[in-house]
């Protein structure tokens, strides 16, 4: 490493037991006006796994792996883990981060997509946590990277998979509904540097994962960028259709079954477990339509060699290379350092890092 002396991974957070819960919600909410009552009904999703959220156990598993990866390959940082909403804190990780030297560290954000709540806010509480703690490290962050082969590989074996692991005689008319957190549609409208990103990058990977499976099966199969995991009020547009909304829709038109492919996450934390196998999975049952889930790329050793290959590519590109910037699908490799106005927040400018603004 030529530029960077440490990486920091950086990620949402989740509760660890059943007290963590509504201080946790009111962490994601804070400043939104969220009354109390709703938060309770949310938590009680988390109530349904005892409590915990799945996602820092996987964060735990991903820096693990990603470690591993680094000392096999010769990327000798050490890598730091912080969340934006639950302990180890930003803040926190910043601290130890300075005591232990750090000077100039690279983030990489469990976000592979472009949107206010999936890049510019986690650059906002980048700027807020790096304000609290004085000496803390020089951060930049690695582009988005929905569009990397090592992210979009394990995608497609996993439709493959779930498609086999349909009944026989569902497979051959089966659809896949690609299926990411939904947002306002004014956040959507404000994504990326020009509008629009978040859902033009769904639905290049979609595309180009379509295309694959179609390849590896010998049949091109209906596909549908669908949503997830609404949280805002009546009144605000958000994008659709819901994923329960178009499970009724297949099964009105006779599709006789559904691979749901969650592209928008990359670990089974909560809106996978419960929104899609908890929920949707009753959707289905109900309806009798056969279902499968297909897996995310989680610690998939492929993804992991992704993560480090974006950290050396970075790397190198700071120190004045032009590097590889491997890429599939239609769009181009993302931006390094964000545009004035990216994933503009619609509430108001804050001060945010990584990025020209």
């Amino acid at each position: 490493m030529k530029t960077y002396d440490a990486v920091l991974l950086v990620s949402f957070g989740g509760p660890e037991g059943p007290d963590d819960v509504i201080p946790f919600l009111e962490n994601v909410t804070r400043g939104r006006g969220i009354p109390r009552e709703r938060l309770a009904a949310v938590g009680e999703h988390y109530m349904l796994f005892g409590g915990v959220s799945p996602i820092n156990g996987q964060n735990r598993d991903l820096l693990e792996a990603l470690r591993r990866d680094f000392g096999e390959h010769g990327v000798d940082v050490p890598v730091y883990w912080g969340n934006r909403n639950w302990d180890p804190y930003l803040r926190d990780a910043l601290a130890q981060m300075r005591d232990d030297g750090v000077r100039r560290a690279l983030c990489v954000v469990t976000s592979a997509y472009a949107s206010y709540s999936g890049c510019r806010q986690y650059r906002e509480d980048l700027a807020a946590a790096t304000a609290e703690v004085p000496g803390a490290p020089a951060l930049d962050k690695v582009r988005h990277y929905f569009n990397h082969p090592g992210f979009v590989a394990p995608t497609v074996d996993a439709v493959v998979d779930s498609l086999a692991a349909l009944p026989e005689g569902a497979r051959e008319g089966a659809a896949i509904a690609f299926t990411t957190h939904s947002i306002p549609t004014g956040m959507a409208a404000a994504a990326g540097p020009e509008g629009g990103a978040y859902e033009r990058q769904h639905r290049a990977v979609a595309e180009v994962v379509a295309a694959e499976v179609a390849r590896r099966t010998g049949r091109a199969h209906r596909w549908d960028l669908v949503y997830c995991s609404r949280s805002g009020p009546p009144t605000q547009p958000w994008l659709e259709p819901d994923v329960n909304d178009h499970l009724e829709a297949l099964h009105g038109e006779g599709v006789p079954g559904v691979v749901v492919a969650p592209i928008g996450f990359v670990s089974d934390h909560m809106e996978v477990v419960y929104d899609l196998d908890t929920e949707a999975r009753e959707t289905a049952e109900r309806l009798g339509l056969p279902y499968q889930r297909a897996a995310t790329v989680g610690t998939d050793p492929r993804f992991v060699a992704a993560l480090r290959e974006l950290v050396v590519e970075r790397d190198e590109a700071e120190a004045g290379a032009r590097p590889a910037r491997p890429a599939v699908g239609a769009l181009p490799p993302s931006h390094d350092v964000c545009p004035v106005g990216c994933c503009r927040n619609l509430r108001g400018p804050r001060p945010a890092l990584c990025g020209r603004d």
